[in-house]
Order: structure tokens, then C-alpha cells, then sequence
């Protein structure tokens, strides 16, 4: 059913779009204030589901692309969705019905509402990862066959792209080079698709799933780690002490690798944790105890809010947490594209609740 997102919303969105984002998608504080200066300006937001929109009508995927750090000092215009939305529109030869987040995590999960906002459009609940992932092609509509082009990229100033015949690892190639001559971010849309398509190729619900995270921490009144490790069943790996940090932004990506010295029950352990932009791997003493594609997080050990990759810095305490991914990742397509072996590592894929005993389900809706 749907309902109005208002600009009281967004702070408690944007809290479950940083856990969902496994430390990518973007840090979500600055595409938070784009979308209350948005809904401030032109209204609320009409979050819908796929029953609320035409089935031939069509979704909008969009966000944007490129090394997260960047966007700290190259600020978006807020005009990237309109540049998009007159692209997709003349290539479909019709009207785009609403927008979805290709990825929920990070800024990305933010940025459609204020594009949305400005161009009165609603927002699909759903989006095409169920977290964050470093590749544009990481996506369930991959998985499900819809074709990735025409694609389109823009940059803040009005400049585009669009690719054509493209799929798989070459929408990400060619996107990312583009990304890289704009400045090492650029916004896209790619798999737009009809809404009889999204039903079938997206993860839904997330919107309201990172509502309801954010709004476990907002209203935690003693422990609101406890309360986020409660609202999306996952399993503590560890509560430590940031003692290294290797970060660069090499291709298009941030990556790196972070180091944690456990504190007080965890104090004779190290966890080590490899970044692609997110969290890819986590090993504690060196064994292995979460890997993509499953949702590894680092939250403040005060406030249980989620630490993105480029906000890392030595003396942090943080407690490590992981959670399943969204079931699709975990089908042999879904593995192929985005498990470890994606990522150049000869490691077995292993659940996260199968390595963490008392680790819940995936904790969105998987209908």
C-alpha cells in the first residue's frame, strides 16, 4: 500500500540505508540533507508498491557511481535525475511511472527520494541489490535477464552518455570509465525496466526495511547496537578498536583493508576486514567469518550507527556485525556474479548464519 515519506522519514531511511550498505553505497549524511531541501521544497514523497503502479508502466533504476570518498568534495547538482529521466524517456518512448534505488545502501538508497522529490514522482520499494555492492552489473535484474542497456550516465554539469547493446561486466566497464572522466563519480540508470518486470527481477520492501532499522536505533534508549543486531538477525563478530587502516582509490573503486583489536570479551582477538568500496571479507584471527555476498557492517559502539569505508580513521571503536543477504545472492547466478570468486578470491562461499550459529534469516520481505 502506499503512503507519503515526509522529511521527518528521512533521518531513520538514511540510518538503515548505512547498515544496509555494508559500508558502501556512499555516506549517506550529505544525500540526507539533498533529500530534506528536496521534500522542504516540492513536498512529500509517494513511496509505492508494484500493486500501486501499472504493470507496463515504467521504473527508473538510478543512483549514482564511482569511488564514494569522491563525494565529499564533488557535490551533486540535484539536476543528475532530471538529465537521466530525459534520456530513459526518450529512448523508451514513454513516461517513466516511478523511481527505484538500484542499491538501498549508502547514499544511494537516499539519492532517488530527492529526485523524486524534484520531478513529482514516486519511489518504488524495492531496489535492485538489497544492499550495496562496488559493480554496476551486482544487480538482481541481472540475475533475472533484464537487459542492462540502453544505459545511460550523466554528471552534475549536464554532460551524458549512453551505451547500447551492453551487458554483464561491459555495462561496468564502460560506466565507470565514464564515472572516471567526470571526476571519479557520475550518476546512471540502467536496467529500467517495466513494473511486471521489477516484480520479479527486484529485492522489495527495502525502503520500508531501512526505515525500520533506522528506527531501532532511533528509539534504542541503552544499547542501540543491541537493537540493530535485533532488527536485522545478525550475528556480532566482533567489538574492537580500529588500529590500521589502508585505503586508496585505485579504478574507480575505494580499496583497502581495515584492522580491529578486540576490546574487552574479544581482547586477545584481530579482525581484518578487505574493502571494494564495502565490506567484502571479514577474518577474525584469520579464519574467515563473513564474505560477500552476505552484509558485513561496522557500527559505533555509542550511537549503533553504521560506519561507512571512507569514514574509517585509527581509534574507532566499532563492533563488527554480519547478516544474510537478500536469497537471490545465494543462487549459483547470484554467487557467480557477486560472491567471493567475483572478487578474485579462492575462497568457498559460506553462510554467514552457517559460520555464526544464533544468525538469523535475511530480514526483508523475499516475496
Amino acid at each position: 500500500m502506499s503512503r507519503d515519506l515526509h522529511v521527518k522519514d528521512l533521518p531513520n531511511i538514511a540510518r538503515g540505508c548505512s547498515v544496509l550498505g555494508a559500508g558502501g553505497g556512499g555516506e549517506a549524511y550529505t544525500a540526507t540533507l539533498m533529500a530534506t531541501q528536496a521534500l522542504m521544497d516540492y513536498g512529500p514523497i509517494r513511496l509505492v508498491t508494484y500493486d500501486d503502479l501499472a504493470p507496463d508502466s515504467i521504473v527508473m533504476s538510478c543512483g549514482f557511481l564511482g569511488a564514494p570518498i569522491v563525494s565529499f568534495e564533488k557535490l551533486s547538482s540535484g539536476e543528475e535525475g532530471r538529465y537521466l529521466l530525459e534520456e530513459v524517456e526518450r529512448i523508451r518512448g514513454a513516461k517513466v511511472g516511478a523511481l527505484m534505488c538500484a542499491e538501498i545502501g549508502g547514499s544511494n538508497g537516499m539519492v532517488p527520494l530527492t529526485w523524486a522529490a524534484r520531478l513529482s514522482l514516486p519511489v518504488l520499494d524495492a531496489d535492485g541489490m538489497g544492499r550495496a555492492f562496488p559493480e554496476v552489473h551486482q544487480e538482481t535484474m541481472h540475475l533475472a535477464g533484464i537487459p542492462a542497456g540502453p544505459t545511460v550516465v550523466v554528471d552534475e554539469r549536464g554532460h551524458r552518455a549512453i551505451f547500447r547493446n551492453v551487458e554483464g561486466a561491459w555495462v561496468e566497464r564502460l560506466e565507470r570509465a565514464v564515472a572516471i572522466a567526470c571526476g571519479g563519480i557520475a550518476a546512471s540508470a540502467e536496467y529500467h525496466m517495466t513494473v511486471e518486470e521489477a516484480r520479479r527481477a527486484t529485492v522489495p520492501g527495502t525502503v520500508t526495511l531501512a526505515e525500520r532499522i533506522g528506527r531501532a536505533i532511533a528509539d534504542a534508549e541503552d544499547d542501540p547496537v543491541a537493537a540493530v543486531i535485533a532488527a536485522v538477525g545478525a550475528a556480532r563478530l566482533m567489538t574492537g578498536k580500529i588500529v590500521d587502516v589502508a585505503r586508496r582509490i585505485e579504478g574507480g573503486f575505494v580499496r583497502g583493508t581495515a584492522t580491529l583489536e578486540g576490546m574487552g570479551g574479544d581482547a586477545a582477538s584481530v579482525l581484518d576486514i578487505d574493502i571494494q568500496n564495502e565490506y567484502l571479507i571479514a577474518r577474525r584471527d584469520g579464519a574467515v567469518v563473513a564474505s560477500v555476498p552476505d552484509i558485513i557492517t561496522l557500527l559505533d559502539e555509542q550511537t549503533g550507527e553504521a560506519a561507512h569505508t571512507e569514514r574509517l580513521r585509527y581509534g574507532q571503536r566499532l563492533v563488527a556485525i554480519a547478516f544474510p543477504c537478500a536469497p537471490v545472492w545465494r543462487t549459483p547466478i547470484g554467487l557467480e556474479t557477486a560472491g567471493p570468486a567475483a572478487f578474485g578470491y579462492d575462497l568457498p562461499y559460506i553462510r554467514v548464519e552457517d559460520l555464526n550459529p544464533g544468525c538469523g534469516s535475511w530480514p526483508g520481505d523475499s516475496a
